[in-house]
């Protein structure tokens, strides 16, 4: 389950772009922090549904800090992964919350519709490197 220490980020397992995101994080995670699973297992499921998400939702992006907690969404999902990063990518997530939630969201949901034609779709969600396998909770 999650934790406040290890936020766990849920993400279409067979999108191009939310697979990068997901290597992106891997990559500048310094700290380990970040767990992960993809919206299509059973254990995102039953993280989300408790509180009303949809988990056929695959056009967002969520993260949840711990059990209790909602899931934050969208553009709120991806200022929480950039913040948590810190470094330069703290100060991105800091730029980015100058502009107002529903500009925001509008920005993430144009790339959200357009995701597959521009990044590719996967048949089957990617396997994770061996070395970050203990990191993904639906493997």
């Amino acid at each position: 389950m999650p934790d406040s220490a290890n936020p766990i980020l849920l993400y279409d397992g067979v999108c191009g772009l939310c697979n990068r995101l997901v290597q992106f994080v891997l990559k500048h995670d310094s700290a380990a922090r970040f767990r992960f699973a993809s919206l299509q297992s059973g254990y995102a499921t039953r993280l989300v549904q408790p509180h009303g998400v949809n988990p056929d939702d695959l056009d967002t992006v969520y993260v949840i800090e711990a059990p209790e907690a909602l899931p934050k969404s969208r553009s709120d999902a991806v200022i929480f992964i950039l913040h948590k990063l810190g470094g330069l990518w703290g100060a991105v997530a800091t730029t980015l919350r100058i502009f107002p939630k529903p500009l925001r969201d509008c920005g993430y949901n144009i790339v959200a519709r357009r995701r597959y034609r521009i990044f590719g779709k996967y048949e089957i969600c990617p396997l994770p490197e061996k070395k970050y396998q203990n990191r993904f909770l639906d493997t």
